[in-house]
């Protein structure tokens, strides 16, 4: 149960939010009526959002990779579910998707490069951050430099949604349900206090 109210004052960044939210997705969404409360941050973090949609130097696919095994470190059911549709929407590989939370466990269904971008990812999101400069590097070198920034970001931003839409207490809108192929149920590792890492996060791939 969200631990904010989703009702928020009524006012024009919130209206606009609503009605774009109906338009884009087909029901008004929970993390931007949490925000509501702070009109704002609100805006400021929409903004910001409409200015990360147009990031077009990575890949589509290894980006999406790199979020949902970002959210799913975390254990943001919400970005989770909705991550799985957007994957559709995107018109991304569904089995690979749906398997990138727990990716380790299914290391035949992707690239070399792949696996190399979500290990990157999950050395980012840990606590502390375990990126080595073998992981940078690899990654430089077979994405180039702009790539490897965008690649960054994405993960720091998936890592502010996340944690973010976990503190508010949301854990999903029915996104997934949609979904010809639907995720794992339980396709993410331990999270929070006392966690322990998966398998091999912060190892080098052999």
């Amino acid at each position: 149960m969200a631990r904010i109210s989703l009702d928020p004052p009524r006012n024009p960044v919130v209206r606009v939010a609503r009605w774009y939210s109906r338009r884009r997705y087909g029901r008004t969404m929970e993390p931007l009526m949490a925000m509501g409360h702070h009109p704002r941050a609100l805006l400021t973090g929409s903004l910001f959002e409409l200015g990360v949609a147009r990031w077009k130097a990575l890949d589509p696919g290894l980006k999406h990779l790199a979020v949902m095994v970002s959210a799913a470190r975390i254990g943001c059911s919400w970005c989770l579910d909705f991550g799985h549709w957007e994957a559709r929407e995107l018109g991304l590989p569904m089995e690979k998707v749906r398997y990138a939370p727990v990716w380790r466990e299914h290391r035949d269904l992707f690239s070399d490069l792949e696996r190399r971008v979500m290990e990157y990812a999950e050395a980012m999101t840990g606590t502390e951050p375990a990126v080595t400069d073998e992981m940078a590097r690899g990654l430089v070198d077979r994405l180039g430099e702009k790539a490897f920034v965008e690649l960054t970001m994405m993960v720091a931003v998936e890592n502010l949604r996340s944690r973010i839409n976990s503190a508010f207490g949301l854990v999903g809108q029915g996104f997934s349900d949609e979904c010809e192929v639907p995720p794992l149920p339980s396709a993410r590792p331990p999270a929070g206090p006392g966690a322990q890492p998966g398998p091999g996060v912060t190892k080098p791939l052999s």
